[in-house]
């Protein structure tokens, strides 16, 4: 959520951010509800020192043994109006906080400008594109002749957009979380957190998951949301709390099973794993001061790209232009793999910085000096990184024109030596 002062101080920033994202908000009722608000928040703190300013002459007349009478009459009528005025400000302040929670964060300059994915700036690629002597073949068709991805049979017992991973592939989605997460714990100094799968309204809001992308989640009927990432449950680790400033930066990791219902991608990606409504990734998170966002970002994305080096996957990063950045972000940056089999760049990783827009929402706080009042921390998050579509890449990456998949040398360890994969045995 954005700073309320931004609306009276500074709307014309706020102007030009919406028509950089090309985002349709009606800024000019937000301006209007703000000093609806605030000429009925001057007059209901004036009718409040006037009557309390009566109780002080009613008490004074009665001790002195006077008439109170017209003064208590005049004190009920402001009383009245008092009363009115309150819910007059309720009803506004209500409307005016709705609408704040629909105004997306501003972009940094740094951004580019543009209104869709065909404006994102590709930065750079890493590795080689594989050659084959052979027609490379997709994931899905790697998998099925393997016996090691089953669309069909999670198809029978869920539904469609699911899969199950079966012998060697259940094997190498594990290696590739255990992988993950001891590189991030290890190596790049992030704490591990194993959080719940579950989250209550209050956290989904504290991302800005909510309101405004509830046809995404799955709800249960006791009210609680399946998290769409481990972004939810991280990002509202310190809600209401006022931290240290020496503890921050704050590193942490996740891995976690995700739930999304992907309603706004009806018909895309419907064949393999690219878009499924349960998927598995390790996430990374920061919490940080303001001015250390870019840098800390900058570290965070190279985090992830240490994964891909180390796979050898050929990758590239790229820039969002303000178009097709999500609704939270200051910033974002992506990582995409390159699948042979589908012949396409995927995206594996998204990187953001939020600034203050989501510690708002979730009232995390820091104190710069022991005796200085308590600032909102500045947050940040990434995949470090999905691990379906890394094993997807993978497949397709490391394919043989045998059928056969041959292991990346960094997770051999991590699955009993195998260098393999070979046909699963029914």
């Amino acid at each position: 959520m954005l700073d309320r002062r931004l609306v009276r101080e500074e709307p014309e920033k706020i102007r030009q951010a919406l028509e950089k994202r090309g985002y349709e908000f009606d800024l000019d009722t937000l301006i209007a509800t703000e000093a609806q608000r605030r000429e009925l928040l001057t007059a209901v703190e004036s009718r409040r020192a006037e009557k309390n300013e009566l109780s002080e002459q009613i008490g004074d007349t009665m001790r002195a043994g006077g008439d109170a009478a017209a003064l208590k009459e005049h004190s009920t009528q402001i009383g009245a109006e008092l009363e009115e005025l309150e819910q007059e400000l309720g009803q506004v302040e209500e409307r005016f906080e709705q609408m704040m929670l629909d105004l997306p964060n501003i972009p940094l300059d740094e951004v580019p400008v543009g209104e869709s994915e065909q404006d994102n700036v590709v930065m750079y690629e890493v590795g080689e594109l594989p050659k084959f002597d052979f027609t490379p073949r997709p994931h899905w068709e790697i998998g099925e002749q393997l016996g090691i991805l089953d669309f069909e049979g999670a198809a029978r017992m869920a539904g469609a957009r699911f899969v199950t991973d079966v012998g060697a592939a259940a094997t190498l989605e594990r290696a590739l979380i255990n992988f993950m997460l001891d590189t991030h714990t290890r190596k790049h100094g992030y704490t591990e957190v194993f959080p719940p799968y579950l989250a209550n309204e209050r956290s989904l809001f504290g991302t800005a998951n909510l309101p405004k992308f509830e046809d995404d989640l799955f709800k249960t009927t006791d009210g609680y949301y399946l998290i769409p990432t481990a972004e939810v449950p991280l990002t509202n680790m310190h809600q209401d709390e006022i931290l240290d400033a020496d503890r921050l930066p704050i590193y942490y990791a996740a891995y976690t099973a995700c739930f999304r219902r992907e309603a706004g991608a009806a018909g895309k990606d419907t064949r393999g794993m690219v878009r499924v409504h349960q998927f598995h990734k390790v996430e990374l998170m920061k919490f940080v001061r303001p001015g250390q966002g870019s840098a800390e970002l900058e570290k965070l994305v190279k985090d992830a790209e240490v994964i891909l080096q180390a796979l050898e996957l050929p990758y590239r990063r790229t820039q969002l232009c303000t178009g097709d950045m999500g609704f939270q972000p200051q910033q974002t940056f992506d990582l995409d793999v390159y699948c042979p089999g589908m012949d396409r760049w995927l995206e594996i990783s998204s990187c953001s910085q939020y600034g203050d827009f989501q510690a708002r929402r979730c009232n995390t706080r820091y104190r710069p000096q022991p005796p200085a009042k308590p600032e909102f921390a500045h947050t940040m998050n990434g995949s470090g990184v999905a691990t379906g579509r890394t094993l997807l890449a993978i497949l397709e990456n490391y394919q043989q024109e045998s059928g056969t998949v041959v292991i990346p040398e960094v997770l051999r360890p991590y699955m009993g030596g195998m260098a393999e994969i070979l046909p699963q045995m029914p």
